[in-house]
């Protein structure tokens, strides 16, 4: 390796963006765009971050007229994405979308689909230091929501759309989530108009999460506590339509048939 290719190396070897997690991030470049580029998809199976992250680099800048330049660009996000940094990640491919619309791993629906994966790996967590994850900032829950959403609307026929139908499913029961404990506490303090409201959106904007049922028997009993029985009728009865197998199915028969009782006295 001549003098000169050696002082780039290592000017470039320093300059790397940081993926800190992940692998020794060692590396030993060569002299063409194609090996330097091979050798960071080889550290991206491997898991080492760092040292894929500086290969993509390497290629990006030394080699920016090539079709390795562009593909690194994305491979500097993939890095991004599996080395935790989500919020540089979803940078990295919304740049790549706006400077390469027409590329094939954005036609696919790739880049958009790990938009998406980013905001879900930000959702909050449980932990018995923190508050629960209800009561914590929802916004990577509505973000996710919004970009798989996006997705699914745009890339129906993608091959990644059962992922991101699992990963939306995530979501959305993550915001049914919030919505339902904040239901909660409406209801034990007898506020109903606040819990209905709450019930409503679990129902009518996360519909497709895990709280689809228990929020149709509850906004029911929540009409009811409002004197509209002819809600609660038709919450109950959705219930029963869509999700006639339901744990809540046999409730919501139980009430429709104590509100038919009364209603005929």
């Amino acid at each position: 390796m001549s003098k000169w290719l050696l002082a780039v190396v290592l000017a470039f070897t320093a300059a790397a963006p940081g993926c800190s997690k992940g692998g020794t991030g060692k590396v030993r470049y060569v002299t063409t765009a194609e090996g330097n580029y091979a050798k960071g998809e080889a550290a991206l199976k491997a898991k080492d971050w760092v040292a894929a992250s500086k290969y993509f680099n390497f290629v990006r800048v030394r080699f920016p007229y090539t079709g390795f330049a562009t593909m690194a660009e994305l491979g500097l996000a993939d890095a991004e994405f599996g080395a935790g940094e989500y919020i540089s990640a979803i940078d990295s491919y919304k740049l790549f979308i706006r400077f390469h619309p027409n590329h094939e791993r954005v036609a696919d629906g790739y880049v958009n689909f790990q938009i998406g994966a980013a905001y879900v790996k930000m959702l909050p967590g449980e932990s018995w230091l923190l508050p629960p994850a209800a009561e914590k900032d929802q916004s990577p829950n509505e973000e996710a929501r919004t970009e798989l959403t996006k997705f699914i609307t745009k890339y129906p026929g993608s091959k990644y759309r059962p992922d991101a139908e699992k990963l939306l499913f995530k979501a959305n029961t993550k915001l049914a989530n919030h919505e339902w404990y904040a239901a909660n506490f409406y209801w034990k303090r007898k506020k109903y108009s606040g819990a209905v409201l709450r019930l409503r959106r679990i129902t009518e904007m996360y519909a497709g999460s895990a709280y689809d049922t228990r929020a149709l028997l509850m906004l029911g009993r929540g009409y009811i506590k409002l004197a509209m029985p002819d809600r609660a009728t038709a919450a109950w009865t959705q219930l029963l339509t869509k999700y006639p197998t339901s744990d809540y199915a046999a409730a919501a028969k139980r009430e429709l048939d104590k509100l038919g009782t009364t209603a005929s006295r």
